[in-house]
């Protein structure tokens, strides 16, 4: 038997569906872009053997800033937090407005 999805979580992508002013676009490209980041950071994390309490420690910051910033759903990460990630992991970060 399937499992069923959270009402809120339901209910969220039913709003996604719904919007037609461009907004689902947008926000299907936020979270497109912040799966790849945080899968690139998790990448980064395990070749370094690193915990996600260690990567808070090293940005000075708290394990459920961490947890957030690696969540695949979650698109609400500032700039700041991933720059901080990024130095901690003894990576940069490169922003790029393509066409």
């Amino acid at each position: 038997m399937a499992r069923k999805k959270p009402a809120r979580r339901a209910e969220r992508d039913t709003q996604v569906m719904v919007k037609t002013n461009g907004l689902a676009e947008e926000e299907a490209t936020a979270l497109a872009i912040k799966r790849e980041l945080a899968s690139e950071l998790h990448r980064a994390m395990k070749k370094q053997r690193m915990s996600q309490s260690e990567l808070a420690r090293r940005m000075r910051t708290s394990r459920a800033v961490v947890h957030r910033l690696l969540k695949r759903d979650d698109p609400s990460v500032t700039l700041s937090t991933i720059s901080r990630a990024a130095v901690a992991l003894g990576r940069n970060v490169k922003v790029r407005i393509k066409n």
